[in-house]
């Protein structure tokens, strides 16, 4: 019996004098990988909505990006979303830049059960289950504020009411919808004139380039009213256009209607150039990451998630909001 309690003091002994044992790391957990097709940088609302998905999809908040920018080009984002599946990430995020053509790559990602997330426009298809989810605006409801607007600022008008119509990128869900909103109010108006609709693109240099060549191909000068235009960029050109011919772009001249409400189109519009803005919202990443959020836990996302947004007019803006604008 003293052999044994000598024995198991002695091993007592060796633990006490033994290192202690290192606690054991655990592996941080395994970033999610977001694959995202930009359609590019054509204007202030494009560059905030790329600095909001990027805040929201931080590796500190558990995600690994695969940014990819397309220039402007279909074929671009397409050749992203298939890089994104042979990736095999966990999500893909779409900007798309036009509504139709996206029904084969979309097959394929769901083939590979990578569930895609379109943000800011939609797409027109016929199976919808080959995207998880939409957030973005609604632009159908963003055209029909802009034209009732327009509705109450010439319901008194003696006579014909021209518009000018500068177009964003031709065959966009944007475009299409704010398009639509217009043509369908000046179907209301017998008054009512679309003098000519010329394609802004959404970018200040294409909607001044075709402003000013219209203004200058006119016989004399075009009496205009109102002047349409389906994003701010635009607006900028087309009334840097108007001006250099002698326009007065205001109250007293040519209502200006614009959408974004950035800041300097906010700016623009306290000054009077641009009597209404209509805001699209483009901070889009926490929602887009609630959405994402909800897929990881095994739940399914509503079908589309719109922005808040607002009108604004001179008379409701002030310096202090204007320099409150995150974009």
């Amino acid at each position: 019996m003293k052999k044994l309690l000598g024995v198991f003091a002695l091993l007592c002994l060796l633990a006490s004098c033994a290192p202690g044992r290192q606690p054991v790391e655990e592996e941080p957990p395994a970033l999610t990988v977001i694959g995202v097709s930009q359609l590019g940088s054509e204007s202030g609302f494009r560059v905030a909505n790329s600095e909001s998905i990027r805040s929201a999809f931080s590796e500190e908040a558990g995600y690994r990006l695969l940014f990819d920018d397309a220039r402007q080009k279909q074929e671009n984002q397409i050749a992203a979303i298939r890089k994104f599946i042979q990736q095999q990430v966990d999500c893909i995020v779409l900007m798309p830049l036009c509504v139709t053509g996206w029904d084969s790559v979309l097959q394929e990602a769901r083939e590979a059960g990578i569930p895609v997330i379109l943000v800011d426009r939609t797409i027109e298809t016929e199976d919808e289950s080959l995207y998880a989810a939409h957030v973005g605006s609604d632009f159908q409801w963003e055209g029909e504020q802009a034209a009732a607007w327009l509705e109450d600022a010439f319901q008194d008008a003696p006579g014909p009411v021209n518009i000018l119509h500068i177009q964003g990128m031709l065959g966009s869900s944007a475009q299409l919808e704010r398009s639509a909103a217009l043509e369908e109010a000046v179907d209301r108006h017998e008054s009512w004139t679309i003098l000519a609709q010329l394609d802004g693109d959404f970018t200040q240099a294409k909607a001044y380039e075709e402003t000013a060549n219209w203004l200058d191909s006119q016989p004399g000068r075009p009496h205009i009213h109102a002047l349409y235009c389906e994003n701010d960029s635009s607006a900028f050109g087309a009334i840097q256009a108007l001006e250099e011919r002698g326009y007065t772009c205001g109250e007293e001249g040519v209502r200006v209607i614009s959408f974004d409400a950035t800041r300097q189109g906010l700016a623009c519009c306290m000054e009077g150039r641009i009597s209404l803005e209509v805001e699209c919202n483009p901070l889009m990443g926490p929602l887009v990451e609630e959405v994402i959020r909800t897929l990881k836990e095994g739940g399914t996302p509503d079908k589309h998630y719109y922005t808040r947004e607002r009108l604004f007019t001179p008379g409701t803006l002030s310096q202090d909001l204007i320099d409150r604008r995150p974009y």
